[in-house]
């Protein structure tokens, strides 16, 4: 496939994408004064499936899950999903892979958005000020704990932001804070997304991303310092069993 092609079909999904944002957002706001926040929720998981089937025809980015044994078969089970960050493409594809809800703790600038942050806003996930780091930290702590409360599974990128493939960017502590605080287990989630879907690149390269879904990580009778440790360890060197041409360049 040549560059001129990628690039045209890169395009044509991001033109394909905002305008199925913008629909299925549209959707949502106007169901909030009828509908609970799970069945909006629900919207956003038809939205998950059907753009990750649009990406793989347009683009060829199909993708495959390993671990999912490890996922815990009882969903009354609370957990915070720990996982790599590289590109857009996992926000898209976790609520397809997940079977509970999520709560997502993400940039408030995203509320700003037309359409996509009203209809966000609608669903009464955690956002943050990353330019104030100490009230991030309080304000994760208590809206995680009552998210985990009423039964949703917190998901949040360590590294805070999107990484390149093969680079490493220490994690930050706020969801090894939330899980010590509410004794919560954490279930640790790399992916290579980045390969095919690289940051800050409209370019979309064809492939199968991996989503490798480790063993729970049990937080009893753990400290910070070992468990922000035992988190990097296990999905870094996922990371590297995955993707080790990006780590060996």
């Amino acid at each position: 496939m040549t560059i001129l092609i990628l690039w045209l079909r890169s395009l044509l999904f991001y033109l394909f994408l905002f305008a199925y944002v913008t629909l299925c957002a549209s959707i949502v706001v106007i169901m909030i004064p009828f509908s609970s926040t799970s069945a909006r929720y629900q919207i956003g998981v038809f939205w998950s499936k059907t753009t990750l089937w649009v990406l793989a025809k347009l683009c060829g980015i199909e993708y495959r899950v390993q671990g999912l044994e490890n996922i815990p078969k009882d969903e009354k089970t609370p957990l915070i999903i720990l996982g790599k960050h590289q590109s857009a493409w996992e926000t898209i594809a976790y609520p397809s892979i997940f079977p509970k809800p999520l709560c997502f703790v993400f940039k408030r600038e995203l509320l700003y958005l037309p359409f996509f942050g009203w209809a966000l806003a609608s669903l009464k996930m955690i956002h943050i000020n990353r330019g104030d780091a100490e009230k991030a930290r309080v304000l994760v702590a208590s809206q995680g704990k009552l998210q985990l409360a009423e039964g949703k599974w917190i998901a949040i990128y360590p590294e805070g932001t999107r990484t390149r493939a093969g680079s490493f960017s220490p994690y930050r502590k706020g969801g090894v804070r939330l899980a010590l605080a509410t004794q919560t287990n954490i279930l640790p989630v790399a992916q290579n997304s980045g390969r095919f879907w690289p940051r800050n690149s409209i370019l979309k390269r064809p492939g199968v991303i991996t989503v490798s879904i480790g063993s729970v990580i049990e937080v009893a009778g753990k400290n910070e310092v070992e468990l922000q440790q035992e988190l990097e360890t296990v999905i870094e060197s996922e990371m590297h069993r995955l993707d080790p041409h990006s780590y060996h360049q």
